[in-house]
């Protein structure tokens, strides 16, 4: 059971949720067909494509923060959209988060989580509520804080917090859109799951089973 989140581990997590996004891609995209451009599937298999390439190409890298920056840098380079931006952001801020740690326990990986579901949020400038990729990283968040404050590892805190994230997308189908470019559907946007709360689902999933 891994206890600390590494380079190794990080690699393996975004070598996972690549793996995802190629099996969910055309999920992801009828998706955001529904409600944006349709193009969410084929916009993050591209960005995570090229991540894996990047990190291919720096195996020198061996701190899970320095990875992360190069993973976020490649994202916000090589995704159109809002999705690259946003995940990119994302991570960035998680690598900024770990700094120069070798190893990143439960208690640290838990920080860098909240810098980058904040990072989500000021880039965007949603909240909760706005039927957004937020509402999927928030309840992951709480949900990881809340198990390991109960005593539960980093494994366990990130099952809890893939399965927060879940729930939270899932109830994306009720809200109304309120920021991008669903919002410009009103009412219409109800009824339909957010991709980018769908796809945040797929990373947590994928960072539980880094660190298992």
């Amino acid at each position: 059971m891994a206890e600390l989140l590494d380079a190794d581990a990080v690699r393996a997590w975004m070598a996972g949720t690549a793996q995802a996004v190629v099996r969910e891609r055309d999920r992801l995209t009828e998706l955001d067909a529904a409600i944006g451009d349709g193009d969410h599937g084929v916009s993050l298999q591209r960005g995570f494509t090229a991540v894996g390439v990047a990190l291919a190409a720096a195996p020198e890298l061996s701190l899970p923060g320095t990875v992360l920056l190069l993973v976020g840098r490649t994202l916000v380079s090589s995704v159109g959209g809002a999705s690259g931006p946003l995940y990119g952001s994302a991570l960035r801020a998680m690598g900024k988060a770990l700094g120069d740690a070798p190893g990143a326990d439960g208690k640290q990986v838990g920080a860098a989580l909240a810098a980058a579901r904040d990072a989500i949020a000021g880039l965007g400038g949603a909240r909760g509520g706005d039927k957004t990729m937020l509402d999927a990283w928030i309840p992951a968040v709480a949900g990881f804080e809340f198990a390991l404050a109960g005593g539960g590892s980093l494994q366990g805190a990130a099952l809890f917090a893939a399965g927060a994230a879940e729930g939270g997308a899932e109830e994306t189908v009720a809200m109304e859109a309120r920021k991008g470019r669903a919002s410009y559907l009103g009412a219409r946007s109800v009824g339909h799951l957010d991709p980018g709360a769908a796809s945040t689902v797929l990373l947590f999933r994928a960072l539980a089973e880094s660190v298992s």
